[in-house]
């Protein structure tokens, strides 16, 4: 039998890998409580259509990217590839659109068939907030300024720069659509494959293009800054006005576009440079169309997520939680007694590490080099008197004390630095 390992593309998250993804999903959770975010929670898979409605057929998601399986029921179904649409579907089915408005914070995996790589998975994790209601300016504003929270909470902002774009309304986009589809259209034949694939489903798609060819054609293509309409103008100059006046930093970018047609308006992304090469740690935009597209009623929507996993990379090192104290019996005979004081001692609020197997002087080097800075040693002659031998590892110091004190003993050496 071959040796088993995880799944190409996924990974095992052990103690000191979730330790900084707990960090990262905490601090996410408490900066968006801030501004009202509530969590919640979706299934990891849904019926398909949750996601091809919005994503359309032939996107890249849905055709290359999906993880789609029949289920043996002969439903169709989908690994969530993000959770936005699984949010909205949420409020939907879930009778909430005479509730809002709603702000969600969630966090979880989820899943694309993309070549792995550093900080790219193909399960991966996010954390996001969506906010359903409102179509303002203002909730795009504060949106933007609860994923800058988080991040100056993170301690990784300053290696950030928030790059931001207006889409323009739906009017604004479709006569941009039309002009840049005008232009591509007499360069096509110098066009990268999948850009000409793009060109006759999902012209937008084509700003985004990595390719050489497709960036230089793409220098003199009409600018969508160019076709906003005045309504769409002011979404623009009240976001950046309130971005200004809460402090948050910002620079233009006119090719930061969403190539689905139910995103308007607001689009962002928290660039950094410090992973190798640069990219998005946090991104969202409003999406008013969306709602309507799963079969809900016209609901305005604005959101962000961002990766667990590149933000972990950013993070570094984090500390993992572990006992401080360990029980140690000196033999067998006193095994059950130390059980008991330790569960006494965890009712307190204590945590404690209590090792079964070895000899005595073996638990007590393990414990030290594992980082424990108190022992609890019961023997036979301790267990006879009600006492124990109270040692620590930092110092070599050992005093016996009263099991009836043993709670406030310990609790005041925690806390003493």
């Amino acid at each position: 039998m071959s040796k088993l390992q995880p799944v190409r593309g996924t990974a095992d998250l052990l103690p000191d890998v979730m330790a900084q993804h707990r960090l990262v999903i905490d601090t996410a959770r408490l900066a968006t409580a801030r501004y009202g975010f509530q969590e919640m929670a979706t299934p990891i898979f849904e019926f398909s259509e949750v996601f091809t409605r919005p994503l359309g057929e032939s996107s890249d998601i849905v055709t290359k990217e999906n993880y789609s399986f029949a289920d043996r029921g002969g439903e169709q179904l989908t690994l969530r590839p993000e959770n936005t649409a699984g949010v909205v579907r949420a409020m939907i089915s879930g009778g909430l659109t005479q509730s809002l408005p709603l702000k969600y914070f969630y966090a979880g995996p989820m899943f694309r068939y993309e070549r792995p790589q550093k900080g790219r998975m193909r399960q991966f994790h996010q954390v996001g907030i969506e906010y359903l209601g409102p179509n303002d300016a203002l909730a795009d504003a504060e949106v933007i300024s609860a994923g800058a929270r988080f991040l100056a909470q993170l301690g990784v902002l300053q290696h950030c720069v928030l790059h931001l774009n207006s889409l323009g309304d739906g009017d604004s986009r479709a006569a941009y659509r039309a002009a840049l589809v005008g232009f591509l259209q007499t360069h096509e034949s110098a066009l990268s494959d999948d850009s000409k694939r793009r060109l006759a489903v999902n012209p937008l798609r084509i700003l985004d293009s990595k390719d050489a060819g497709d960036r230089d054609i793409l220098k003199t293509a009409p600018k969508l800054q160019d076709y906003l309409n005045v309504e769409s103008k002011a979404h623009f100059q009240t976001l950046t006005s309130a971005l200004d006046a809460a402090g948050v930093t910002w620079v233009y970018d006119p090719l930061l576009v969403r190539g689905l047609d139910y995103y308007c308006h607001t689009a962002f992304e928290f660039v950094t440079d410090v992973l190798g090469t640069q990219g998005a740690v946090l991104g969202g935009g409003r999406y008013d169309g969306l709602a309507e597209m799963l079969g809900g009623p016209a609901v305005a929507g604005v959101g962000w997520a961002a990766g667990i996993e590149r933000l972990a990379m950013m993070v570094g090192d984090a500390a993992v939680a572990t006992p401080q104290v360990a029980m140690l019996s000196t033999d067998s005979e006193t095994d059950l007694a130390v059980f008991q004081l330790a569960e006494k001692l965890r009712d307190n609020g204590i945590d404690i590490e209590f090792p079964t197997a070895g000899a005595i002087g073996k638990k007590l080097k393990k414990a030290a080099r594992s980082g424990i800075k108190l022992a609890i040693i019961l023997g036979g002659d301790e267990l006879a008197k009600n006492t124990v031998q109270f040692r620590d590892l930092a110092t070599g110091t050992q005093t016996e004390i009263a099991m009836v004190d043993l709670a406030d003993v310990v609790a005041s050496a925690l806390r003493a630095p």
